[in-house]
């Protein structure tokens, strides 16, 4: 009588991490971008750095070309708003569901339900590489816990997202990852979630992981002190404004946690409405003028065409154009964000 794996299909070996990166490693000059543009979201998310850090790109990433083509747009913008404004590229393969839908391009990169997940790390490994190798930091959330182990090494800046937030397996993760990591507040808009995870991420764990050579292991981690609130809005609306900011100030503050936010314009914060996203992204560059010095960063969903297109079984998407949450277009990303540049030389000594 079968007693074990009683609901697994099946189970397929998948390279191990060290293999991967074998195979698509980084180059020397790569790992000095990477490093570097870690190196200068501290310095942003500590102070020494008064630039605004503007985490922008599409809401999920399904299609290569496209996406090179989108880092190659905000390298251009990039080097035009450097030296008030640090752009980082959302480079998201794993999306969290709520019940059933699309997991994203490491999941299933060919978007017709075969999973073929060792394609789909390749896939996202080499189109990290290819944006690294741009000199354009990548941004992405880390969902599973075992993924982090092939493509962390490329990442700048990473998310804990809403329904993981509250994971102590999550927590732990963070503690050992080597980029900031932005804890986003819950679905239902609670703070209490994310100031906790903050914390506890800052923290020493030891857990069990996978090791590159793909066997298990224990990690011991020092904690991660660029733990940082990621406000997203919730059940009770939005959760931007400037009485919002005040009442989290504070209740970071009583947790002995330097108030350090960053804003999500996406989501409940504009009401799941992407044209809303700008009404956001001016409303917080207005109180960063103003002289919010709290918040150290604005997230964008953001594509080449605006909207988003659904997936019909049997064709392929379009480029360009996001297929799971709506999102501005390249040309609206880009007036808003020049139009931030020009206000933000009040900032400047």
């Amino acid at each position: 009588m079968k007693n074990n794996n009683v609901n697994i299909l099946s189970i397929s070996p998948l390279p191990s991490p060290g293999e991967i990166k074998s195979e698509y490693p980084m180059s020397l000059k790569s790992v000095e971008n990477v490093v570097a543009a870690r190196n200068q979201i501290m310095d942003i998310l500590d102070g020494r750095d008064d630039r605004l850090l503007i985490i922008v790109g599409p809401c999920s990433i399904h299609d290569l070309d496209s996406a090179i083509e989108y880092a190659q747009l905000l390298k251009t913008l990039s080097a035009e708003v450097s030296d008030r404004i640090f752009l980082v590229m959302r480079a998201y393969f794993e999306k969290p569901r709520t019940t059933v839908g699309w997991k994203g391009l490491i999941y299933d990169p060919d978007i017709n339900g075969e999973y073929n997940i060792e394609k789909g790390i390749t896939l996202a490994r080499a189109l990290l590489l290819k944006i690294v190798e741009l000199e354009v930091p990548v941004a992405t959330e880390m969902l599973d816990l075992v993924l982090p182990q092939y493509i962390a090494d490329t990442v700048s800046w990473t998310a804990i997202g809403a329904r993981t937030t509250e994971s102590q397996t999550h927590r732990q993760l963070a503690s050992g990852l080597s980029m900031p990591v932005g804890f986003k507040n819950a679905t239902d808009g609670g703070l209490d979630t994310a100031i906790d995870a903050i914390s506890s991420a800052r923290s020493c764990h030891s857990f069990i992981g996978v090791t590159e050579e793909g066997h298990s292991g224990v990690f011991r981690t020092t904690g991660n002190q660029y733990g940082h609130l990621v406000l997203r809005g919730g059940g009770k609306g939005p959760n931007y404004g400037a009485e919002h900011i005040a009442y989290i100030k504070v209740a970071m503050r009583k947790r002995n946690l330097v108030p350090r936010i960053v804003v999500d314009c996406s989501h409940a914060n504009s009401n799941k409405k992407y044209e809303q996203q700008k009404t956001v992204f001016n409303d917080v560059i207005e109180q960063i003028v103003e002289g919010e010095k709290a918040i150290r960063g604005m997230m964008v969903e953001s594509n080449i065409c605006a909207g988003q297109q659904q997936v019909i079984p049997g064709t392929t998407p379009l480029p360009g154009v996001s297929i799971t949450d709506s999102c501005i277009g390249w040309e609206e990303t880009r007036e808003l964000i020049l139009n931030a540049y020009a206000k933000l030389p009040a900032l400047k000594k």
